[in-house]
């Protein structure tokens, strides 16, 4: 049974930066696409970006462009975001995500197995 835990998250003044990290437990990590979804209060949630098995990043959410990084270290079993320039409309619960056939696009319904979520909140 793969299992994710989220680390990283906290609280950020604008133009700051944190990096969140995403732990998968159980076998055959190298072998699916991982993705870091948000959601805002009050908000749907959405996907900010995904990476298929081989490391490339196959999705970003046009809001983050350019600020967000997704990568991963299969030996480690982890993923990361790394999340540059951070604005007051980043506040959201991450949550990665596990999709088993390498799919690595935004639709969630793609993913099988979540995280619990990790809190970041970016003061103005």
């Amino acid at each position: 049974q793969v299992q994710l835990v989220e680390s990283g998250g906290g609280l950020v003044q604008a133009g700051g930066s944190l990096r969140l990290s995403c732990a998968a437990s159980g076998r055959g990590f190298s072998h699916y696409a991982m993705a870091w979804f948000r959601q805002a209060q009050g908000k749907e949630r959405e996907c900010v970006a995904a990476v298929r098995r081989n490391g490339v990043a196959t999705y970003y959410a046009n809001s983050v462009k350019g600020r967000f990084t997704i990568s991963r270290d299969n030996a480690k079993n982890t993923v990361y975001l790394e999340m540059n320039s951070l604005k007051p409309e980043d506040t959201a619960v991450y949550y990665c995500a596990a999709d088993f056939g390498d799919y690595g696009g935004s639709d969630s319904h793609a993913y099988e197995r979540w995280g619990q979520g990790s809190q970041v909140t970016v003061s103005s």
